[in-house]
């Protein structure tokens, strides 16, 4: 894969309005989303290409959902398996959790198994549809500063020569060592486990059953995964006293795979590594221009595959906030409410995550015969086991104040919740997913009624500044017959009901969607100028990409 962008000329100094440091997927995500906004975006990796080997297995359905959002989940789908099962064993076998979320409301399975190597792949790829999307690799940032209107990064190149940048933001994707946020002095607090796990991976995979298999032996606990490809991962706690270099001798390797194959020495290595598991949360997710995300932010046990997935979060929440400050279309405080927003949820996936591994293996023998003897009885208790299967017990996010208008709002209100996405039908006939007929923006979404009738021209106009779809919902039979139609209004058929569900469930007819697909606002016909001023006061939306944020209507 090359790892060099052509139409970059060797030279002293970089610009860009957005430099995005680290070529993760959250750096990768970022860089696309900002591309497709004509953002003018640098990205700065310090190895010399991408990561090849495996890590992360599990990617959920927000995730694929912010993959669809930059027009490349169809790639991504390929190098996954859809409605990948948890199910939690004891030492002799017995399944007493098994986790099969089979429920599709975002538009994609909840939990999907993949190869995170051939995913970056495809994230990188998608760069090269944006000429306003350059790269750099091999480079490292030595020190950097922030002045008031822009920030300037010193970077040492692939021949040890020295290089600048100037940008506007700087986005800091690189890991969970972060040089940015260590400089930057920000308490990056939380606990280190005291086990260590070593991975293996092999190919061709020699049990090939479906699914992930988490044995909670008391004597070694071991993870067991089936991937795409014909991928198996196996984990295994690594005991006190013992390292690396001595697991990966032949003797040794063949003894924990004895645990699991009937035949230890008949397998296709791919690669083993120790890793460590840690559980720390950063203080704060923004200096001025300089914003964290991923790993930099904060980092959880893989227990719950939610470390890619919540860097995924990040990277959705933050880059359509970025696009609309870079391009004049919004004022930068609405930059703070991506901490606002993201801080507290990030931090209840760690604590989930911590909560699992703890399942897996209990830090006291006790506890496990405890889990074993409750899990038998809860198993079989219907609303428990019900519980599991729709995994209901993973915190969704939930913002209750940030980029959104929360006035009025009942406890069980959709506001800071993530929208559905089921299918529709267009007026052409063709069937979709929601996302692809709202496209990349805002989406204000009426059920029946039309969504321009209680605005007035400017706001309007304002709002399709900012990027905004009209959606008029309507029975999927009604599409098929031109009625009802208004200028400037997308119809849709309700394909699957489940709009008029949604909508049915809730007092209010009309949801105002941002572009990372949460309901930022809630209204019938008569109210909504009013939650779409109130909306553009909390977002400091500008009235026409001006630098002036709108005022508030009395």
């Amino acid at each position: 894969m090359t790892t060099t962008t052509p139409d970059i000329q060797p030279a002293v100094q970089y610009t860009a309005q957005v430099t995005i440091l680290g070529a993760g997927p959250v750096g990768l995500m970022m860089a696309n989303y900002l591309g497709q906004m004509g953002v003018e975006v640098l990205l700065i990796e310090k190895l010399d290409q991408l990561i090849d080997y495996p890590r992360a297995i599990g990617i959920d359905d927000e995730a694929l959902r912010a993959m669809q959002s930059v027009g490349l989940v169809d790639k991504v789908l390929p190098h996954t398996t859809p409605w990948h099962a948890m199910r939690f064993l004891t030492p002799k076998g017995r399944c007493f959790a098994d986790i099969q979320p089979m429920t599709d409301e975002f538009g994609w399975s909840r939990r999907n198994a993949f190869i995170q190597p051939q995913v970056d792949g495809v994230l990188f790829d998608g760069l090269k549809r944006f000429p306003n999307v350059r790269w750099l690799f091999s480079r490292e940032v030595e020190a950097f500063s922030q002045q008031e209107n822009q920030l300037t990064l010193n970077i040492r190149g692939p021949q040890g020569e020295h290089e600048t940048v100037q940008c506007d933001w700087l986005v800091a994707c690189d890991g969970g060592a972060s040089f940015v946020r260590r400089t930057l002095n920000i308490p990056f607090e939380g606990k280190t486990a005291p086990n260590q796990w070593i991975v293996i991976d092999i190919a061709n995979d020699p049990i090939s059953t479906p699914h992930i298999y988490m044995c909670c032996d008391p004597v070694r606990p071991y993870v067991s995964a089936a991937l795409p490809h014909g991928v198996r991962r196996f984990e295994f706690m690594v005991m006190p006293g013992e390292t690396e270099a001595q697991l990966s001798e032949p003797d040794n390797m063949r003894r924990l795979l004895s645990k699991v194959l009937p035949d230890p020495d008949r397998v296709e290595l791919i690669r083993q590594r120790v890793y460590t598991h840690n559980a720390r949360l950063a203080e704060r997710f923004r200096v001025d221009r300089i914003l964290l995300a991923g790993d930099a932010a904060h980092i959880m046990p893989v227990w719950q595959g939610q470390g890619y997935n919540s860097g995924m979060r990040d990277a959705f929440n933050l880059a359509w906030k970025l696009a609309l400050v870079v391009n004049g279309k919004a004022g930068d405080k609405l930059l703070d409410t991506y901490q606002q927003e993201r801080r507290d949820h990030a931090r209840a996936m760690i604590d989930l995550s911590v909560t699992a591994g703890h399942v897996l293996a209990p830090p006291k023998r006790w506890q496990g015969a405890l889990r074993d003897g409750l899990s038998w009885l809860l198993n079989y208790i219907p609303p428990v086991k019900r519980y599991f299967l729709e995994m209901r017990f993973k915190p969704m996010p939930r913002y209750s104040a940030g980029a959104l208008v929360t006035e009025n709002e009942t406890k069980n209100s959709a506001v800071g919740r993530m929208f559905i996405q089921p299918k529709v039908t267009l007026e052409s006939g063709d069937v979709v997913l929601l996302d692809d007929a709202i496209g990349a923006g805002f989406a204000v979404i009426a059920w029946g009624c039309n969504p321009l009738w209680g605005l007035s021209a400017d706001q309007i106009a304002r709002w399709r500044t900012a990027g905004t779809r009209f959606i008029q919902v309507v029975p999927e039979v009604q599409i098929h017959v031109s009625q009802d139609n208004h200028d400037g209004v997308i119809r849709v058929g309700d394909t699957q009901g489940r709009l008029k569900a949604w909508f049915a469930e809730r007092p209010t007819s009309i949801a105002v969607l941002r572009p990372d697909r949460f309901v930022a606002a809630t209204a019938i016909p008569q109210t909504l100028g009013n939650a779409m001023d109130s909306l553009s006061l909390a977002m400091t939306l500008t009235a026409t990409g001006a630098d002036t944020p709108v005022e508030k209507v009395a």
